[in-house]
């Protein structure tokens, strides 16, 4: 069977190969440009842009429209200007206006592109078309930065966690705002050397209710599509100056109480110290250094309701990890296999109750960048303390990645990720695993304008209880035009694959997807473009799991579900939905995960069952916003129906108050009894100021009978300098709030300040 695999993945990666060397479309034609001068002129990051420097240097126009419309120029007039010196890169742009109605959804870094009125600047200092730095101000003088990876073919490629140190200013005038942005090279990196950058600038209007872009491409591709960019030529190679040693110290202190711990009496009094560090060791390659981190800043997760039978995925949120991040997480097929999850990191499995615990980081290094424009380098090395009172060892994590590029746009990647425990001596054999390894090896395609895209992988893991099967391998190949897009997907995951730094949520079987989608732009009428898609999914049982119920590569599960999406020329979007399933359980389930013990589906049965329902989302140009998705129909022996979505008030420009929510009544079978499943989360942000901010998230989940309270104060007192304080309460629900304990409680204020060396 092990053979049968290895085969039939040979066999599809060289496919895709060949598809790549036959199918390539370069597009020869010359990319439009700017020169951006150099100065010796102070300039004065005030956004007016009145030094001589600005009205000498070549002018960026000729914006086209990305919305509503992709084949006109843009209505509202917009000009970027460059100009650079010794340290800084400056950008001046210019945004004609028809009025001063100008909309934020608050004063917070890395707004949201949709609902503002900004202008956003992208730089692929490589010219490698796949990773890019962007950089944003709205009209308000609010900041956002964000890293860029994967080509920018997906909103998920754009990671807005990232923060760095830069300037910048903005004015608003009768008929026109102005952003001046001034860009330390430092921040960046880029080849030592280097003539010519690949750039792009967009914008959002929402007076014309226009969203425009320097290069054109179509709107059903995002609008950060690495693919679709100018040039950016130097009047000589820029140079990274000054200090490339930067510090980020912390001190905080803390009250901590854990009141289901009856040998507590009172709140544990705790400090801490440590601090990240940033060394530039060449102009394109970075070492991220980190000694007793705390991450108690880091917004609390957004929690979900759970139906399905295996773990959700939650994203990255740490500050140390984003940078290059996609050197790393990129490996596999989404979050059905990945072997590398850095959320595994700093967390553990407590022996005795094997429940998720915090295992405290000692210290972590990580370098990550560019050796030179076709070879990427990534290595993590984190070192997390023993937990004597869990059982657990102190553990070393190491990560390598390297990525070399081929063809045009494309990739050949190789991932080794170790866990190692250290010092066990201590502990019993058999109660922790003393190593755990997975090597593997990728080809990722992409072709110019993202006609072509996708990926072959082999992953194989390495423990000292090896079983067979220790495997995953998959094909993903995507074909996209304007009219219409196709994709199919493969992927197989052995039963003896152990990826314990990775998310694999579930093992032993193999999945065929295939997808295809059409799009429809009507000229006349409210709807800007409607697509039509049907996504399928079909799981077979490899068997090596021996599950007695289901017999060797017998279909498990498929979903076939079919979408129509529309997205208005206000900006609302809506989706009809309906899919068909079904399902054979290999395992005992409670798909509501409140009902007493013993009440369950039981392992061998099989159902099919069909449900829909719709999603409206309203215009977020607008002060009142919300999102409704009701579902209906069967759910395994039994019926479901169900509402979700969230709404929200802002006060511009001061802050929001939302609810998100999430309701299911599922009615099984006898012995089952009805279930309502609540999932509400109302959030209050304020903002003070662009640099005093107030959060405060409530979250009512029934099926974990808890009520989380997290509220934030965060004051930026300087560039990426921030004080916090971060209240944390939960409290135990039972029954409808007949008893409400509570179960822990926290206070924790931190201070870190930026500091260049």
């Amino acid at each position: 069977m092990s053979k049968l695999f290895g085969q039939r993945f040979v066999w599809l990666i060289s496919i895709l190969v060949v598809s790549h060397t036959l199918l390539l479309a370069q597009d020869n034609s010359p990319n439009p440009s700017i020169f951006v001068k150099q100065t010796t002129d102070p300039i004065r990051v005030d956004g007016v842009l009145d030094e001589s420097s600005w009205q000498s240097g070549n002018v960026l126009g000729d914006f086209w429209q990305y919305f509503p419309s992709d084949s006109t120029k843009a209505t509202g007039k917009t000009e970027v200007v460059l100009l650079y010196d010794e340290e800084f890169l400056y950008v001046g742009v210019k945004c004609y206006t028809i009025g001063k109605k100008y909309i934020t959804q608050s004063l917070r870094r890395d707004y949201g592109f949709g609902g503002n009125d900004n202008v956003t600047l992208l730089f692929d200092t490589y010219n490698d078309a796949t990773s890019a730095f962007a950089f944003g101000m709205n009209a308000f003088g609010v900041r956002r930065e964000a890293l860029i990876s994967n080509g920018g073919r997906q909103r998920t490629d754009f990671s807005a966690s990232w923060d760095n140190k830069w300037f910048g200013e903005v004015k608003t005038f009768d008929d026109y705002w102005i952003a001046e942005f001034a860009i330390p090279f430092n921040t960046l990196r880029f080849a030592p050397g280097s003539t010519q950058w690949r750039f792009n600038c967009y914008r959002n209007d929402t007076q014309l209710n226009e969203q425009s872009v320097w290069m054109q491409h179509p709107r059903n591709l995002v609008i950060m599509d690495l693919s679709f960019m100018g040039d950016l030529i130097w009047e000589a190679p820029p140079k990274r100056s000054g200090s490339n040693f930067s510090v980020i110290p912390y001190v905080s202190g803390s009250s901590l109480r854990d009141f289901e711990d009856e040998s507590q009496s009172k709140p544990d009094l705790g400090s801490g110290f440590g601090g990240d560090a940033k060394i530039g060791i060449t102009s394109g390659l970075n070492l991220d250094l980190t000694f007793n981190p705390d991450f108690s800043q880091v917004e609390v997760d957004q929690q979900q309701t759970n139906l399905d039978r295996f773990e959700l995925f939650f994203p990255e949120r740490r500050q140390f990890f984003l940078e290059n991040a996609d050197l790393f997480s990129g490996y596999g097929l989404g979050n059905r296999a990945s072997p590398f999850f850095s959320r595994r990191i700093g967390i553990a499995i407590d022996t005795a109750t094997g429940q998720n615990i915090q295992n405290p980081i000692i210290y972590g290094a990580r370098l990550s960048g560019k050796i030179n424009e076709d070879f990427r380098i990534g290595l993590i090395n984190m070192q997390t303390a023993r937990e004597l009172d869990n059982g657990l060892p102190a553990y070393n994590y190491t990560v390598t990645s390297l990525q070399h590029q081929v063809f045009s746009r494309s990739n050949i990647s190789f991932i080794f990720v170790n866990k190692q425990a250290m010092n066990s001596g201590d502990f019993s054999p058999g109660t922790f695993s003393e190593y755990n390894r997975v090597a593997g090896l990728e080809y990722r395609l992409a072709t110019p304008e993202n006609k072509w895209s996708g990926k072959a992988f082999y992953h194989r893991s390495f423990s000292p209880d090896q079983q067979n099967h220790a495997f995953t391998h998959g094909v993903q190949l995507e074909h996209l035009r304007r009219k219409y897009r196709f994709e199919w997907a493969h992927v197989g995951v052995g039963n003896g694959y152990n990826a314990e730094v990775g998310f694999v949520p579930r093992k032993d079987y193999w999945l065929w997807s295939p997808e295809v989608q059409v799009f429809f732009y009507p000229k006349k009428g409210p709807v800007n473009i409607h697509d039509i898609n049907i996504d399928s999914r079909f799981f077979w049982q490899i068997g090596e799991e021996n599950n007695p119920h289901i017999g060797d590569y017998e279909m498990s599960e498929w979903q076939v579900e079919a979408n129509w999406t529309f997205q208005f020329k206000d900006n609302s979007r809506a989706t009809l939905q309906a899919t068909q399933s079904y399902l054979t359980l290999l395992n005992d389930f409670d798909p509501t995960r409140v009902q007493e013990d013993g009440i369950f589906l039981p392992a061998g049965s099989s159902y099919t069952y069909l449900n829909g329902g719709f999603n409206f989302s309203s215009n977020p140009l607008k002060n009142f916003v919300y999102e409704v998705e009701p579902i209906f129909g069967q759910f395994g022996n039994g019926t479901i129906a169900g509402i979700k979505g969230s709404f929200s008030y802002r006060v511009m420009q001061y802050g929001s108050l939302a609810m998100t929510y999430d309701y299911n009544y599922i009615k099984l079978q006898a012995p089952f009894k009805p279930a309502s499943i609540w999932l509400v989360g109302p959030k209050l942000d304020v903002t003070f100021t662009r640099n005093l901010f107030l959060t405060g998230f409530f979250q009512y989940n029934t099926q974990l009978d808890n009520v989380n309270i997290n509220t934030r104060l965060q004051w930026r007192f300087a560039p990426v300098s921030d004080f916090f304080i971060v209240y944390t309460n939960n409290y135990l629900v039972e029954g409808q709030f007949n008893q409400f304990a509570v179960r822990n409680r926290a206070l924790v204020a931190k201070l870190t300040y930026w500091l260049n060396l």
